[in-house]
């Protein structure tokens, strides 16, 4: 191999949903790219779930194609089936979630990678990294040394993989891989530290062993909102889910069995997830819980493998088929795959910056499950900024970061990186504080004017995306000076709306603000309207129906913000700092946060030690006036 071919701007070592963004957004900003995966087969694997989204992943996936990135494309093209959740709550929490043909996701995903510009896909274990040259030197299994000037880790669950299913542990990677052996003493040398986390994923039996005319049939959505924001219409469900429930007999043929449970008799030494437990785990936690949800999902179009949601286990596997026997409808289920725990190495992410570069390690990213969260979705999101950052990086730009009342992905990254995790980390709407403002409908109006300017936006998406803008905001200041006068058709349509009849005229949007009047209901009483998209029309109601309320998250968002500008200089001594308790201290030694409103949300740091910072920063600004 020619020695030109072995040196590279960015490396990126794994090639899951964070590889792939990462390697995709550093290739497109014009960096000369690698990205080495264990397995070229592997490459955007789904080895838990066959979906993309759900609450709040969906609200990431909409960010990252705002920004540019490629997850939400590929999940529309290959999507089996969609639907929108939680509808019957406010529009802060709608989240899309997608059922995916599996193996089309990962084709279609590798595809894409291969035909990428400046990027060189390598099915290759990198074995060490260690300082060399203008980087880091990169040493594969087979003894060949790759140089990087910036290096991505996205190891996902493969870092020292080991597999737990009973009483049987193994090295092993997700779905049969290989793990990664060795990378993880070479990180420790370079003075990474490193966690034990562990996660799992439920069996896999085949369809024609169901009986689906005993379960709750689960159709899709009959207009489907696509992930991104380029995709014009053409969505069709493919598919049906179903539904099933676990029983009393089913708890009981765990709880007589936890004895055999690797989570229950030590043999398991990472921390799992509390947000998506195993099965055992929620018979023992939940005890009062007459029943657990199991949702029936295909794996594609061309495979009769089903996935069970909502069963993760590490049982042994004659424990598992008993359960799920147990079951309505899954009574002569054939496993085709049985379910496994794996465990594996990640990194503190609280050694992370908000550009997610090492402090101590310059030009050196972590994104993904390395970086100690669950999930496709929050991986993707790590992975795009890793790339962005780890490019602007090299050409001395500074990082693109994003605060908690800007993205869904700002929550992620800030939630990391100063509050740290003791356990994989699970985006949840209920993280974001100003989630009327982050809904997943608006993600393009709050992010594509950044992803254009980053460079990832071509131009003409984000002409496209004025004109929407444009539309958006004359319709909506349009309602607001249109008069109603009142009729009988009308007041017969608010009657039936359970809403009080008019006597006389009344402001378009004032109507609109009722609680059961949709924008839609209105248009024949409105003949000046134009024509607009659903996405348009959508963003015209929120805006003018939740008009009080988003006025007034603005108003917390200014007052967070004050915070957020308040810098802390980086050359900042916390030793000298009298009043500060020793466990702040430290903790701000180690992590050195920017700013106040970060220094705030570090886990050690009371509102008391924030006070003597403020003053501490005042009393140094004065001093530093006085002696200009």
């Amino acid at each position: 191999m020619a020695e030109n071919n072995l040196s590279f701007d960015i490396a990126v070592i794994g090639a899951g949903h964070a590889g792939c963004e990462a390697a995709l957004a550093a290739a497109r900003l014009g960096k000369k790219t690698v990205v080495f995966t264990i397995n070229l087969d592997a490459v955007a694997n789904m080895p838990c779930n066959p979906s993309i989204g759900g609450t709040a992943k969906g609200h990431l996936v909409r960010e990252i194609d705002a920004l540019g990135g490629e997850m939400g494309k590929c999940a529309d093209k290959n999507m089996l089936q969609s639907r929108m959740l939680n509808l019957r709550k406010g529009p802060a929490v709608h989240s899309l979630r997608a059922q995916e043909d599996r193996r089309m996701y990962q084709i279609d995903m590798k595809k894409r990678l291969e035909n990428q510009a400046n990027l060189s896909v390598r099915q290759a274990e990198v074995k060490s990294i260690e300082r060399g040259g203008e980087g880091f030197v990169l040493t594969i299994h087979t003894g060949v040394k790759y140089s990087a000037r910036a290096v991505i880790v996205a190891t996902g669950t493969y870092l020292e993989g080991r597999v737990i299913v009973g009483e049987t542990a193994y090295s092993g990677g997700p779905d049969g891989m290989f793990p990664s052996r060795g990378l993880s003493e070479s990180l420790e040398r370079l003075g990474v530290e490193l966690m034990r986390f562990k996660t799992g994923t439920p069996a896999r039996v085949h369809s024609r062993s169901l009986d689906y005319s005993k379960m709750e049939t689960q159709e899709g959505d009959e207009e489907i909102t696509p992930f991104s924001f380029e995709t014009e219409g053409g969505l069709t469900n493919k598919i049906r889910c179903h539904l099933t429930y676990t029983n009393e007999k089913t708890h009981e043929i765990i709880r007589a069995n936890l004895h055999r449970s690797p989570l229950f008799n030590g043999l398991i030494d990472g921390v799992g997830p509390r947000y998506c437990p195993s099965i055992e785990d929620k018979v023992v936690r939940f005890a009062d819980k007459e029943r657990h949800q199991a949702f029936i999902e295909p794996m594609g179009l061309d495979t009769c493998e089903t996935y069970i949601q909502g069963m993760s286990s590490s049982l042994p596997e004659d424990v598992q088929a008993d359960v799920l026997h147990s079951m309505s409808g899954l009574e002569n289920a054939e496993i085709m795959r049985c379910a496994y725990a794996i465990e594996y190495d990640c990194c503190d992410p609280l050694q992370l910056r908000p550009s997610l570069e090492f402090r101590s390690i310059g030009g050196l990213y972590g994104a993904g499950q390395f970086n100690g969260t669950s999930g496709y979705e929050e991986a993707a999101a790590q992975g795009l900024m890793a790339g962005i950052n780890a490019a602007r990086g090299l050409d001395g730009k500074p990082p693109v970061v994003f605060d908690r009342s800007e993205a869904y992905i700002g929550v992620l990254i800030d939630d990391l990186v100063t509050k740290g995790t003791n356990e994989p980390y699970r985006m949840l709407t209920s993280r974001a504080e100003y989630r009327l403002l982050l809904r997943q409908d608006n993600a393009d109006l709050r992010l594509t004017p950044t992803g254009h300017e980053i460079g990832l936006i071509s131009d003409e998406r984000y002409a496209r995306f004025l004109e929407k803008r444009r539309r958006i905001e004359e319709e909506t200041a349009r309602i607001k000076a249109v008069t109603l006068a009142p009729s009988a058709e009308l007041n017969r349509l608010l009657e039936e709306k359970g809403e009080p009849p008019l006597s006389t005229g009344i402001k378009l949007a004032d109507l609109l603000k009722r609680p059961a009047v949709g924008y839609a209901e209105l248009a024949p009483f409105d003949p000046g309207r134009p024509r607009l998209g659903r996405a348009e029309a959508e963003q015209v109601e929120i805006a003018v129906k939740y008009e009080g309320y988003i006025k007034r998250q603005f108003e917390q968002v200014e007052q967070f913000k004050k915070n957020e500008k308040r810098l802390i200089p980086a050359d900042i001594d916390y030793e000298n700092i009298h009043g500060l308790r020793l466990e702040a201290r430290q903790k701000l030694m180690k992590m050195r946060p920017e700013n106040v409103g970060r220094a705030s949300r570090i886990s050690g740091v009371s509102p008391a030690d924030v006070g003597v910072l403020l003053i501490y920063l005042a009393a140094r600004e004065r001093e530093s006036h006085e002696n200009s």
